[in-house]
């Protein structure tokens, strides 16, 4: 665990390098702030729909060769597309690295079949919220870091992000042991790495259904989030890289805290199912938190409060879909559900762009600039809806078996 909990905090702080200056530095090839959001959203879009089709063929490779090999690849794409990034002189250089980029990157799901391959079913919830604070540290030190470089030079936070990206490849190639034992791998098979297919087997995992419409429903608020939180805040309240990478700080810091710390506790005390539940509920609140708020210090308070309630409800999320895979499929199980993730990433920019670019010319502090977050708190509402109602009928499907 601590080997494969280093590769992802490294991966992570490459990653969070460039969130606070990717939407400034697209900003340098455009003459106005709708024209911004717009293009913006095409180069976040253009990650989104290579990533939806390549994660179920990278995570049934990892299936097949193992979990290590694939985690190299992805670390080489990272590196590249970053470097790459940082020489760009058009938008259309942008959308062709991150094209490239989302194809070969599917280093999130292959980390989480890589805990499943380690880790016992009961403990599963327990370890991905493990997995869940390295991403929150990652997040602590990358846009804290990326805003300062920024600061200085827009281009300079995507070296530094190669570098790091060229560092765990390295660390990978040398230290990362395997997870996956030759006895457990299975034959790759083109139909099952089709996406929509693997979309399709994960809705018929036992148990699981509803809860895949769930994470779509949250992963298209999370993604509208991050299409549009920089240019948000730099429209409302006229934050610059060093303000967005010390609020993507506290979130970091937050995520840390109370998936590498609280969780273990509240698991103790309740159940995942519970914890999704509420922590849905919590995360559309803070959303419509973020949408409202008039100062620049209100959304921190949001952060710490909506995290402290919504901050385990991915890694519930994620241990009840792996439990219900078996030991030779947790690959394509978890690259379906980043197919999942890179779906709403394909559908949050041309959602999101257009909404903020609708109310981009209102003067700062007005509440309609946050309309891009009353949408993801209705998503988050629904989702809620949804999960509350599916344990609430496994539970009573229990009760009427065992009667």
């Amino acid at each position: 665990m601590p080997f494969i909990m280093l590769t992802v905090l490294i991966d992570m702080v490459s990653i969070g390098l460039i969130v606070p200056v990717l939407p400034l530095f697209v900003g340098t090839f455009t003459t106005s702030p709708t024209e911004q959001a717009l293009w913006f959203g095409a180069v976040a879009f253009s990650f989104g729909i290579a990533n939806f089709f390549a994660s179920p063929v990278l995570g049934a490779l990892s299936d097949r060769h193992g979990r290590r090999p694939v985690l190299l690849l992805g670390f080489t794409g990272l590196a590249l597309s970053f470097i790459v990034t940082g020489l760009a002189t058009a938008l259309w250089m942008l959308i062709a690295v991150r094209l490239f980029s989302g194809a070969m990157q599917s280093n999130a799901a292959v980390a989480n079949a890589y805990v499943a391959d380690i880790t016992p079913p009961q403990q599963r919830a327990r370890r991905f919220g493990l997995l869940g604070a390295m991403f929150g540290l990652g997040f602590i030190l990358g846009p804290a870091a990326g805003g300062l470089l920024g600061a200085v030079d827009l281009r300079l936070p995507f070296f530094v992000a190669g570098t790091l990206a060229v560092a765990n490849g390295l660390y990978g190639w040398f230290v990362l042991p395997e997870s996956l034992p030759p006895e457990r791998r299975r034959a790759f098979e083109w139909r099952r790495a089709n996406p929509f297919s693997a979309l399709i087997a994960l809705t018929r995992l036992h148990g699981v259904g509803p809860l895949v419409v769930v994470v779509a429903l949250a992963a298209l608020a999370q993604f509208t989030l991050h299409t549009t939180w920089v240019l948000y805040t730099y429209f409302k309240f006229g934050w610059g890289p060093a303000q967005t990478g010390a609020s993507l700080f506290v979130v970091g810091l937050m995520s840390a805290f109370v998936q590498g710390v609280l969780l273990k506790h509240l698991l103790r005390r309740f159940t995942p199912q519970r914890l999704a539940a509420v922590g849905l509920a919590g995360s559309a609140l803070t959303y419509l938190g973020f949408g409202l708020a008039s100062e620049g210090w209100m959304l921190y308070a949001v952060i710490v409060v909506g995290t402290l309630i919504g901050g385990g409800a991915q890694a519930s999320l994620t241990s009840l879909i792996s439990n219900a895979a078996d030991a030779h499929n947790q690959g394509r199980t978890m690259g379906s559900m980043a197919s999942v993730n890179s779906l709403a990433a394909v559908l949050a920019p041309t959602i999101a762009a257009p909404l903020l670019g609708l109310v981009s010319h209102r003067p700062p502090g007005d509440p309609w600039i946050g309309l891009p977050f009353y949408f993801c708190a209705l998503l988050q509402a629904v989702g809620a809806t949804l999960a509350i109602t599916h344990f609430r009928r496994q539970r009573a499907s229990a009760r009427a078996a065992a009667a």
